[in-house]
């Protein structure tokens, strides 16, 4: 599918009441450059600009605000931009005093094939922990090192490899999984730790995303390694007890590469679920938040057996003693 990429043009005061209308029309993910983020670093960055050129400094210090949306190039995305320039027009009638900015929009068509592009021209094989190797389904590898090749294809969906939080996850994994233990993934993303931990011989059972589309993700990738998802569940568990009560317990592993405010507002939740001796493997934690998390994972009864850091993020495994 293309995409009809809509720039919005606002002020910082219109982000409120634009971001509302795009809520209003169903539209929930933006991207946003704010004239005032632009203001602030010229600022705070002023002792730097010595040598910069004067046109680009220029060109920053009027930057416009601008929100940016995809919309799908079918019936149905030119009929939701439609909707959305007539509110925009209806909310610039209102605004007598010109707060809100310019409020129009300007659309270009990206094609499917510049989008996958894009990022994919940047991703080539590299090694990953002891065992892994990771490589997109474009790549060929003459020589693996050795190691086990993990493809994955991560479309939009978060997990190629390359963070430090799911290597640190990943490595995790290689020291924990003996074989057969039954695991649950929380925020699978890509599906690329469900994966590495099947590959390592552990038994993927459920994976669990808010973004229907990572589950779509997931399945497939799964598939091109020629290991099994067992179920797929989409929704918040925190929000939502009757998804929390679908994901059942009994698991002897649980990993969750999520953030840290998640880990903490799910540590009761990763508790009941997992048997006793059971292991939770956790990161997306920056390192200035590391002994909060523990402490709170320590809180509900955790032992910390393992705590890893590369790049700014801390990974933690802790254990359920029985």
């Amino acid at each position: 599918m293309d995409w009809i990429e809509a720039t919005i043009f606002t002020s910082t005061e219109g982000i409120g009441p634009v971001t509302d209308l795009l809520d209003a029309l169903g539209i929930e993910g933006y991207a946003l450059e704010d004239a005032a983020d632009f203001a602030e670093f010229l600022q705070d960055t002023e002792i730097y600009w010595d040598y910069v050129d004067e046109k680009l400094k220029q060109e920053l210090s009027t930057q416009e605000t601008k929100i940016k949306i995809y919309l799908s190039d079918d019936a149905s995305g030119q009929q939701t931009l439609d909707k959305l320039k007539e509110s925009l027009a209806a909310c610039k009638a209102a605004d007598a005093e010109n707060a809100f900015g310019r409020l129009t929009v300007q659309t270009q068509l990206t094609r499917q094939e510049d989008w996958e592009w894009g990022w994919k021209q940047y991703f080539k094989p590299f090694p990953v922990g002891d065992r892994f190797l990771i490589k997109p389904s474009w790549e060929t590898v003459d020589d693996p090192m050795g190691r086990t090749i993990l493809e994955i294809d991560p479309a939009s969906s978060f997990g190629t490899g390359s963070h430090d939080t799911t290597q640190l996850c990943m490595h995790m994994l290689e020291q924990t999984v003996q074989g057969g233990e039954k695991v649950l993934d929380m925020g699978t993303g890509s599906g690329i730790l469900s994966i590495a931990a099947a590959m390592l011989g552990a038994k993927a059972d459920t994976a669990v995303d808010i973004d229907a589309h990572c589950l779509d993700c997931a399945r497939e990738n799964a598939a091109r390694n020629q290991v099994t998802i067992g179920r797929t569940l989409h929704g918040d568990a925190l929000r939502t007890p009757a998804l929390a009560q679908e994901i059942g317990g009994g698991y002897d592993m649980i990993v969750a590469n999520i953030v840290a405010d998640v880990i903490l507002g799910m540590a009761p939740m990763f508790w009941d679920k997992l048997r006793d001796g059971g292991t939770l493997i956790c990161s997306g934690i920056l390192d200035e938040r590391a002994d909060e998390v523990q402490a709170g994972l320590e809180k509900v009864g955790f032992t910390i057996s393992a705590r890893q850091a590369s790049g700014g993020w801390t990974a933690i495994t802790a254990r359920k003693q029985g």
